[in-house]
C-alpha cells in the first residue's frame, strides 16, 4: 500500500470529492489545534484571567485568520507544500523549516497521546498507559485502512462536531457572565502578551499552520482556479478553532467566576465537573479523547508531510511512517508517563516561535517569487495582511523568548 492510492489519491468525482477533501482539510487544520493542549491552556488562561481572556480569544482569531488565509493561498496556489517552497526561495530553508515542524509536532504528540490517556481515564476509569496505548492503535489503524485519506477527513468531522456539541452544552450549564466576557473581548482590564503569543503558537504554530494546506493539495486540489474555495476553508477553519475556544472559555468561565479553585494537576477535568457532576466529567472524558485522537491523526499526518518531499522513499512508505511517527510518540509517552500541562503549554509556546519563519518563507514566495505560483498575482491587500501578522509574530516571539521562564510559575 502506498500513498498514491491513499492519501495522495486524486479525486475520482471532481464536484463532490472537492468538497469532501476541502472539508477534511478545513477539519483537520482545526481539530489538530483543538487538542489536548488547546485544551488545557484555555482552562488555565481563563482561570488566570477571568473575562479579560476574552480579548486574547478575540486577538488571537484575527491573528490566525490573517495567518491561514496567507498560507492556504500561497501553498494552494502553488501546489507546493511550504518545505518545497522553502528549498526554491532559499536553498535549505526548506529543511530547515521541515526539521523544526517534525520536532514541534513530535513535541505536541506526545502531549496528545497523553490527552487520549486523561480522555479515556475520565470517560472509562482506564488506566492512563492503557488509554494512551489503546488510543494509539485506533490512530494507526486509520492509517494502516485501505483508504486512509477517506477515513481521517471522515473522523476529524465527526469528532470535530462532537466536541463542539458537548462543550456548548457545558457552557451552558455553567451559566459564565456572558455582559463581562462581551464587554472584556474589547476592554479588557489586563493584557497579557505572554498569553496571546502561547495561544497563537497552539492555533496557527509550527506543524498546526500547514496541516489543512498540505491535505488539500495532495487531495489534488490546487490551483488558481480555487482560490475562492480556498479562502473558505481557511477562514471557516479557523472560526470552528475559535468557537470550539469561545465554548470551552465561557465553559471554564462560568465555574471560576463561582469562585471555585480549579485542580492544579487537571484544570479542565476538574472545571467540567464542578459544571456538571458526573456528566460534566464523563463529557469532559469524551471531549478530551476527541480532541486528543484527531490532534495525534493531524500532527502524525502533517510531521510526515513535511519529509516526503525530500525521498522517494518517504513517500512510497508514507503510511508506515505516520504509523511509526505514532509509535515513537506513543512510546515516549508511555515511559514518561502523564504529561504535565504546564508542557502542554509550552509546546504551543515553542510553535509560536517556529511560527515567524515559516510564515516569511511564504510571503518572500509570494511578494518575490510569482514564477512559483505560476504567474499568479498576489493580492497587495492579502500580501499586506500577512506582512502585519508575521511583524506581531517576531514581536511576540521575541516577548515570549525574554518571558520565557513565566510559563514554569
Amino acid at each position: 500500500m502506498t500513498d498514491r492510492t491513499t492519501l495522495d489519491s486524486p479525486p475520482a468525482s471532481p464536484a463532490s470529492s472537492h468538497r469532501g477533501a476541502l472539508l477534511g482539510a478545513m477539519f483537520l487544520m482545526a481539530t489538530s489545534a483543538i487538542g489536548p493542549g488547546f485544551i488545557t491552556q484555555t482552562t488555565v488562561f481563563t482561570a488566570k484571567l477571568g473575562a479579560a481572556f476574552a480579548f486574547a480569544i478575540v486577538v488571537s482569531v484575527l491573528v490566525d485568520i490573517a495567518i491561514q488565509l496567507n498560507v492556504w493561498r500561497v501553498v494552494g496556489v502553488s501546489g507546493m507544500r511550504a518545505q518545497e517552497l522553502g528549498n526554491r526561495v532559499l536553498p535549505g530553508a526548506g529543511y530547515a523549516l521541515a526539521a523544526l515542524d517534525v520536532f514541534g509536532g513530535l513535541v505536541f504528540n506526545i502531549g496528545n497521546i497523553a490527552g487520549t490517556a486523561l480522555g479515556l481515564n475520565a470517560l472509562l476509569g482506564l488506566d492512563v498507559k492503557i488509554g494512551g496505548a489503546i488510543s494509539a492503535l485506533v490512530a494507526i489503524g486509520i492509517f494502516l485502512s485501505r483508504r486512509a485519506g477517506v477515513a481521517m477527513d471522515r473522523i476529524v468531522v465527526l469528532l470535530g462536531a462532537v466536541m463542539i456539541l458537548l462543550t456548548l452544552y457545558v457552557a451552558f450549564v455553567s451559566e459564565p457572565p456572558l455582559g463581562d466576557a462581551l464587554r472584556q473581548s474589547v476592554a479588557p482590564e489586563t493584557v497579557d502578551f505572554l498569553v496571546i503569543t502561547t495561544l497563537i503558537g497552539g492555533t496557527v504554530g509550527g506543524y498546526i499552520t500547514y496541516a489543512g494546506a498540505h491535505r488539500m493539495i495532495e487531495s489534488g486540489l490546487r490551483g488558481p482556479d480555487n482560490v475562492r474555495q480556498i479562502n473558505r476553508s481557511a477562514v471557516t477553519g479557523i472560526l470552528v478553532t475559535g468557537l470550539m475556544r469561545a465554548l470551552l472559555f465561557l465553559a471554564v468561565l462560568g465555574v471560576v467566576a463561582g469562585g471555585v479553585k480549579l485542580a492544579e494537576q487537571n484544570p479542565p477535568s476538574s472545571a467540567f465537573e464542578h459544571a456538571a457532576g458526573e456528566v460534566g466529567l464523563r463529557l469532559f472524558g469524551l471531549v478530551m479523547w476527541s480532541a486528543a485522537i484527531t490532534s495525534v491523526i493531524g500532527a502524525s499526518y502533517t510531521s510526515v508531510s513535511f519529509l516526503v518531499s525530500f525521498s522517494s522513499f518517504v513517500e512510497r512508505h508514507r503510511n508506515r511512517l505516520v504509523v511509526a511517527f505514532i509509535a515513537v510518540s506513543t512510546a515516549i509517552y508511555l515511559v514518561i508517563g502523564t504529561t504535565p500541562a504546564k508542557l502542554l503549554i509550552f509546546a504551543g509556546a515553542l510553535n509560536g516561535m517556529i511560527l515567524p519563519f515559516g510564515l516569511g518563507v511564504l510571503l518572500w514566495a509570494a511578494a518575490r517569487r510569482r514564477d512559483l505560483l505560476g504567474g499568479y498575482r498576489y493580492p497587495g491587500w492579502l500580501l499586506a495582511l500577512g506582512a502585519a501578522a508575521w511583524l506581531l509574530s517576531l514581536y511576540l516571539s521575541w516577548d515570549l523568548l525574554t518571558g520565557l521562564d513565566q510559563l514554569w510559575k
